[in-house]
C-alpha cells in the first residue's frame, strides 16, 4: 500500500514543480522587461517599434553595405536635431574627440574659430599668427566652400572635421562676407593651433589690457598668469579687459575669472534649468580684493562666456562696457562624452544675469556705443590674386580703399586700374621696400594687410574710448 500510495503524491509533487518553474519563468521575464523599460524608457513607447523595424530592415535589406553602428549612430544624430536647436547636437565618434579636443591641448587646422548662426557656420575669431590671420580671413565671415566642396547647410561639428587635418595639408576656404559681392578664395596651410586664449599688454598710465579670445579649460589659469605679469611690470592703475568677437566657452573658466575680478559673494549669474525646477546662483568665492577700474571691450560677437562675464561685470563690479551691442546667447549647454569618443550637447538651461535679466537674442548693452572706422572692413584679396593696368572689379575697388585709406589716393576710376591706380601702387610699391611695378600680387597684398591692420591698431576707436574712462577714473 505504501508504494501503491505514493505514486499519486510524486505526480502531484511533480505538477507542483512543472507550476512553479513556469511562475518563475513568467516572473523573471516580468521582472526582466521591468528593469528594461526602466533602464531604456524608449522601449515602452508605441513608435519604438517602428524603430526597430527600420533597424533591421535597412540593416538587412539596404542594397549597400552598412553597419549597426552606422545606424545607431545615426538615430542619435537625427533625434538631437530634431529638436531644431542650433547649439544641440550630437557628434559621433571622431566628431565629439574634436569638439573635446577644441578646449584643450592643440590641435591642427587653421586658427579659425567659428560658430553656427542661422544655419550658416562664420567666423567668429581669427587667432593671431595663423594661417587664417595671416591669409586675411576675418570675424563675420560665412563659410561657403572648402576645397570646392559645397559646405552649405553641414553642422559647425561637420566643418570643424574637415577644416581640421594632418599639418602642412594645403585647404582652400571660400567665404562670403557682408561687405563684398562675391565669394572670397583663401588658401593656406594647416598648422599645429595651440589653445592659447588670453594675450596682454601693459598700455601707457598704468593700464594693462588683456585679451580673452574663448573661454577654453585653462583660460582661467591663463588670466591669472597674464595678470600677474601686468602687476609684475608695475603698478596696475586699470584693466581694459578685450572680449570682442569671444564667441563663449566653458563656464568654469568664466566664473575663474569673475572670482577675481568681482567682490565675494556678489552675484555672476544665475542659471535656471527646465521648468524651473532647478536654480543655481553663482557668487564670487574673490579671495583678494580687486580695486582696480575695469572697462570690458564687447561687440556683436561676443556671445555666451563673454556675455556672461561682460553683464556680471557691468552688474556686480561697476565695470564700464564699451563697444557694440553683444550678440546674445543666453542659453547654458551641458555635454556628456562616452566611451567612442561620441558627445552630446543640449541645451538644458537659461542664464540670466545679476539683475535677472535673459539676454537670449537681446545682447547686451554696452554703456558707451562706439563704432570702429570704415575701413576695418577692407580685406586682403585671395592668395594669387593678380591686377595691373585693365584690371577691373571688386578686387580692383578694394585694392584702391586700401591705398586711398593708407594715404596713396586717389587712387583711380572706381573699380577700374587705370594710370592712377599704377601710379598710386608704385609709390606705396617703393616706399615700403617692395619691387614698384605698379602690378598688384601676393607681396604688395601681404604689406597692405599689415599696414592697414597697424593703422587700425593705432585708431581703434572701441579701445582709445575705454582707454580715456580708464584715465578720467584715475583722477
Amino acid at each position: 500500500m505504501h508504494n501503491y500510495e505514493s505514486r499519486p503524491a510524486k505526480q502531484r509533487s511533480g505538477a507542483i514543480y512543472a507550476i512553479g518553474a513556469v511562475l518563475l519563468l513568467v516572473a523573471g521575464f516580468a521582472l526582466g522587461m521591468f528593469f528594461m523599460s526602466t533602464r531604456y524608457p524608449m522601449i515602452k513607447e508605441p513608435l519604438f517599434k517602428q524603430v526597430n523595424d527600420s533597424y533591421v530592415h535597412v540593416l538587412n535589406d539596404y542594397l549597400n553595405d552598412t553597419t549597426p553602428e552606422q545606424l545607431i549612430q545615426g538615430a542619435a544624430v537625427g533625434m538631437v536635431d530634431s529638436l531644431k536647436d542650433p547649439y544641440s547636437h550630437y557628434l559621433p565618434g571622431e566628431k565629439g574627440k574634436a569638439y573635446t579636443d577644441s578646449y584643450e591641448g592643440q590641435f591642427y587646422g587653421i586658427g579659425a574659430e567659428m560658430r553656427q548662426e542661422d544655419g550658416k557656420v562664420m567666423v567668429s575669431h581669427v587667432i593671431k599668427e595663423t594661417p587664417a590671420e595671416r591669409s586675411g580671413m576675418q570675424p563675420g565671415d560665412v563659410i561657403i566652400a572648402v576645397d570646392d566642396v559645397d559646405v552649405t547647410g553641414k553642422s559647425l561639428q561637420d566643418l570643424l572635421g574637415i577644416v581640421r587635418g594632418e599639418e602642412g595639408t594645403t585647404i582652400k576656404i571660400r567665404v562670403q562676407r557682408a561687405s563684398e559681392k562675391e565669394p572670397l578664395d583663401f588658401t593656406m596651410k594647416r598648422a599645429a593651433i595651440p589653445v592659447h586664449t588670453v594675450t596682454s599688454e601693459r598700455l601707457e598710465d598704468g593700464i594693462g589690457l588683456i585679451t580673452i579670445s574663448r573661454f577654453a579649460e585653462e583660460t582661467g589659469k591663463e588670466f591669472k598668469a597674464e595678470l600677474d605679469k601686468l602687476k609684475a611690470e608695475g603698478e596696475l592703475k586699470g584693466l581694459l579687459l578685450d572680449l570682442r568677437s569671444n564667441p563663449g566657452g566653458l563656464l568654469q573658466s568664466t566664473t575663474e575669472i569673475a572670482n577675481i575680478l568681482i567682490p565675494k559673494d556678489k552675484k555672476i549669474l544665475d542659471i535656471v534649468y527646465k521648468d524651473e525646477r532647478k536654480i543655481v546662483s553663482l557668487t564670487s568665492k574673490q579671495k583678494e580684493k580687486w580695486t582696480v577700474p575695469i572697462v570690458a571691450l564687447v561687440n556683436g560677437r561676443s556671445a555666451s562666456a563673454s556675455e556672461v562675464l561682460a553683464s556680471a561685470l557691468k552688474e556686480s563690479a561697476g565695470a564700464t562696457l564699451v563697444g557694440e551691442k553683444t550678440y546674445g546667447k543666453g542659453v547654458v549647454q551641458g555635454y556628456k562624452q562616452y566611451k567612442d569618443g561620441s558627445v552630446i550637447s543640449l541645451t538644458e538651461a537659461q542664464w540670466k544675469t545679476p539683475g535677472g535679466t535673459w539676454i537670449n537674442k537681446q545682447g547686451v548693452t554696452p554703456d558707451h556705443v562706439v563704432e570702429l572706422p570704415e575701413y576695418a572692413l577692407l580685406h586682403q584679396p585671395p592668395l594669387g590674386t593678380e591686377l595691373a593696368k585693365g584690371s577691373y572689379g571688386d578686387e580692383v575697388k578694394l585694392l584702391q580703399g586700401m591705398l586711398n585709406t593708407l594715404g596713396y589716393g586717389p587712387s583711380g576710376q572706381d573699380g577700374l586700374f587705370d594710370a592712377q591706380t599704377e601710379t598710386a601702387l608704385r609709390k606705396f610699391q617703393s616706399e615700403n621696400g617692395l619691387t614698384s611695378n605698379g602690378k598688384f600680387a601676393d607681396a604688395t597684398s601681404h604689406k597692405l594687410v599689415e599696414m592697414l591692420r597697424e593703422k587700425l591698431g593705432r585708431e581703434d576707436t572701441q579701445e582709445q574710448k575705454a582707454i580715456e574712462l580708464l584715465k578720467q577714473a584715475q583722477q
